[in-house]
């Protein structure tokens, strides 16, 4: 088959795309036109294909290292790369994930001016940080309503529990003056969820630690960063920068990875690190199980669409 050109490998729209790679002990190359992984075992070798052009991002933990030839590769189709620790976990210090990500000259401006357009008011940026919030329960109403998954295992928006907490958060947005009153209702209303997982999964002595090394802790660290990379996959090929956050403070240079990241977090990571650490899975399968919940419930899609509603809203706030 012939090589295929940089502008082929374009074609398909990053909302679209499937796949999300985690690679560790491996070396990345190019290698007769394609960007490979290379393990080894024992005394042999093997080479697994990566479809570039159908590809958001590639964290590259533990073990790995990559050519020139494949970055270029990688660049010439969009695809984001980040360095982490094992399991996703990065090796950099607090909650940064150094990414490296293609250059180009021609990625569209309107976007970026569209956001920048209110976020040097403060008022205007607790208005967008609260449609964050708006549109991060839409979501879950939406997706847990129809995921026969989640309602097998006692995730159902008709529980009282769940009706109350969501209810609860939905009523105190409008209300909040600032960002820091609507971060305290927002922790209040995770909290609420990690209980409420608890009880449904039946696990005793619950405490969110990101030290702790129980399944539903690594689970819940693990699963976030996966998120965290559809969120700078979608700022990168919007060309908003990371650090014009509406919610999670301007000092954090990547903090407005964590409030698109935050739309679909409760929603699709939190009750399978419950769900999965209850049936003793191994982080091999709860990261597939992390990736189908994205492919299944158009994670990125809804990304895209709300970064990108934001940013048209942003002249008329």
């Amino acid at each position: 088959m012939d090589n295929l050109a940089p502008s082929m490998l374009k074609s398909i729209l990053h909302s679209k795309r499937a796949n999300v790679y985690y690679l560790e002990k491996c070396r990345v190359m190019q290698k007769d036109g394609r960007v490979l992984y290379l393990t080894e075992e024992s005394k042999e070798k093997h080479y697994w294909n990566i479809p570039i052009a159908n590809t958001t991002c590639i964290l590259l933990g533990t073990g790995t290292s990559i050519t020139q030839a494949a970055m270029r590769m990688l660049a010439s189709a969009s695809v984001l790369v980040g360095f982490s620790g094992g399991g996703g976990t990065p090796l950099t210090a607090g909650n940064a994930i150094e990414w490296l990500t293609p250059q180009s000259e021609y990625r569209p401006t309107e976007y970026v001016q569209g956001w920048m357009s209110f976020w040097f008011e403060e008022d205007k940026r607790l208005q967008a940080a609260k449609y964050f919030q708006q549109q991060r329960i839409a979501y879950m109403q939406k997706v847990w309503a129809k995921d026969k998954d989640l309602k097998a295992e006692g995730f159902t928006l008709d529980d009282a529990d769940i009706s109350k907490a969501l209810t609860s958060f939905v009523s105190s947005i409008e209300q909040c003056q600032n960002v820091t009153q609507l971060l305290l209702i927002e922790a209040k209303l995770t909290k609420n969820l990690y209980k409420i997982a608890a009880n449904r999964t039946k696990t005793t002595g619950f405490v969110r630690n990101h030290e702790n090394i129980d399944d539903a802790n690594a689970f819940l660290s693990h699963g976030n960063y996966l998120a965290y990379g559809l969120a700078a996959t979608t700022l990168w090929v919007l060309g908003i920068p990371h650090g014009f956050a509406v919610m999670h403070g301007k000092t954090r240079r990547g903090a407005l990875v964590f409030d698109v990241a935050d739309l679909v977090k409760d929603t699709l990571i939190l009750p399978w690190a419950f769900i999965c650490a209850k049936e003793k899975a191994t982080e091999q399968e709860f990261r597939q199980q992390c990736l189908l919940n994205f492919s299944k419930h158009h994670a990125l899609d809804f990304m895209f669409d709300t970064v990108k509603e934001m940013s048209k809203q942003g002249a008329s706030l």
